[in-house]
C-alpha cells in the first residue's frame, strides 16, 4: 500500500487524472493515416437514438480530446457500446476508413507465447492502460479523416481513438518503446496490458517500483 501511494500519480480513474490529456505529448512520431487513394465520404442516417452519448462526447470535448469541425471528407457514425462498468463508451465506426488504409503490419506478442513466459515466477501483477489510445496524438492533418456525427455537430478526433484498423500496432510500437529494456525481463505487454513478472515474490515490490518509475 505504501509503494502504491507513493505512485499514486502513475494511475488515473478519469481523463481529468491523466496527466497528458489536455497538452500534446511529447512524441515526435504523430499518428498519421495512410490512405490508398482518394477519400470519399459515405452518409448514413443519423440514428436519433444515439442522443444518450452527449454526456460522453461532452467530457471528450472538456478533455481537448476532440474539436468541432465542418467541412470534412470522411463522416462516421458513433455507436454506443455499454462497458463492463455500466459505463457509455462512444465507439466511431471507422469501417469505410480502415478499408481505405493499408495494414500496418507490425507484429503484436503472441498471447501463447507471453503466458509461457510466465511461466516459473511466484508473482505476477496485471495492469491495463487508462484511456492510453487518447494518449497518442493523432498528425494535424490527418485529425479531419476522423470525423463523426454526433447530436452535438460534427467533431473530429486530436487523439488516436479506439476502432482505427492500426490502432493496436501503434500502441503496442509506442509501449514497446517505453518498456524496451525491461521487456522479456521483469515486463510483458499486450497492447495497452501489463504484466509485471517476478521470480521470487519477495522481489515483487522492486520489480514494480522499476516499472512505476518508467510509467
Amino acid at each position: 500500500m505504501a509503494l502504491l501511494r507513493e505512485y499514486l500519480n502513475v494511475f488515473a480513474r478519469n481523463y481529468t487524472e491523466m496527466p497528458s490529456s489536455t497538452r500534446e505529448l511529447q512524441f515526435t512520431n504523430w499518428q498519421f493515416i495512410p490512405l490508398f487513394g482518394q477519400s470519399s465520404s459515405r452518409n448514413n442516417d443519423f440514428d436519433q437514438n444515439l442522443c444518450q452519448n452527449e454526456k460522453e462526447v461532452d467530457k471528450l470535448i472538456v478533455e481537448n480530446f476532440i474539436r468541432e469541425v465542418k467541412y470534412p471528407s470522411w463522416i462516421a457514425n458513433i455507436v454506443p457500446v455499454k462497458k463492463k462498468t455500466g459505463q457509455i463508451r462512444v465507439c466511431v465506426d471507422f469501417r469505410d476508413l480502415n478499408k481505405a488504409c493499408p495494414k500496418d503490419d507490425f507484429p503484436l506478442p503472441i498471447t501463447e507465447l507471453m503466458v509461457d513466459a510466465t511461466m516459473g515466477h511466484e508473482a505476477l501483477s496485471f495492469m491495463d492502460g487508462s484511456s492510453g489510445y487518447n494518449q497518442i496524438r493523432m498528425d494535424p492533418k490527418d485529425e479531419e479523416l476522423t470525423a463523426f456525427r454526433t447530436p452535438k455537430g460534427i467533431f473530429c478526433y486530436k487523439v488516436m481513438p479506439f476502432g482505427l484498423k492500426y490502432a493496436d500496432a501503434t500502441y503496442q510500437r509506442t509501449m514497446q518503446n517505453i518498456f524496451d529494456n525491461f521487456l522479456h525481463k521483469c515486463v510483458k505487454c499486450y497492447v495497452d496490458d501489463l504484466v509485471v513478472k517476478t521470480k521470487q515474490r519477495a522481489d515483487r515490490l522492486l520489480d514494480l517500483r522499476v516499472v512505476f518509475e518508467r510509467l
